[in-house]
């Protein structure tokens, strides 16, 4: 039983292991007199940039959720090996030293996101509007030619 213990916090002692005294999270809290919330000066902003994908039968469509973010802030590129690419940069709010912060959950800082296109793509085609924060990319598909079919009569 003295190798439980090792396992959780070095704690090397005589005594049983409890597993409902044990406390995971110990490490990760702050100091208790640790009063000041810590800003980081830039967060992985929109690492979670959330991005729906959808083909219709005449585009391939992405619709892209970036609030507080203007158009001019964002960039959307295509590379000529069909790689599509949607990046940008929320920058962070100024502080102001007699500012108290009681929470900061938004984050900034630069993202991006590529997806590879398929081939029936029209490359040139592609247009990109933004509204109420959410950008959508428009890529065109190239019509499918169903092939001709001609029936052809069996003799006998």
């Amino acid at each position: 039983m003295a190798m439980i213990p090792s396992f959780f916090g070095n704690q090397r002692n005589n005594s049983l292991f409890d597993p409902f005294s044990w406390d995971p999270f110990r490490d990760f809290r702050f100091p208790s007199n640790s009063l000041q919330l810590q800003i980081p000066q830039e967060t992985s902003a929109f690492v979670n940039t959330r991005v729906d994908w959808k083909e219709t039968p005449e585009a391939h469509v992405f619709k892209a959720d970036l609030p507080g973010l203007k158009k001019e802030e964002v960039k959307v590129e295509v590379e000529d090996d069909r790689v599509l690419q949607i990046s940008g940069e929320r920058n962070v709010e100024k502080e102001d030293k007699n500012d108290t912060w009681h929470r900061v959950e938004r984050s900034s800082g630069k993202f991006w996101r590529t997806f590879r296109l398929p081939e029936n793509v029209k490359m040139d085609q592609i247009k990109a509007s933004m509204e109420n924060g959410v950008l959508t990319v428009t890529v065109p598909k190239h019509e499918v030619k169903k092939p001709d079919v001609k029936a052809i009569e069996i003799s006998g």
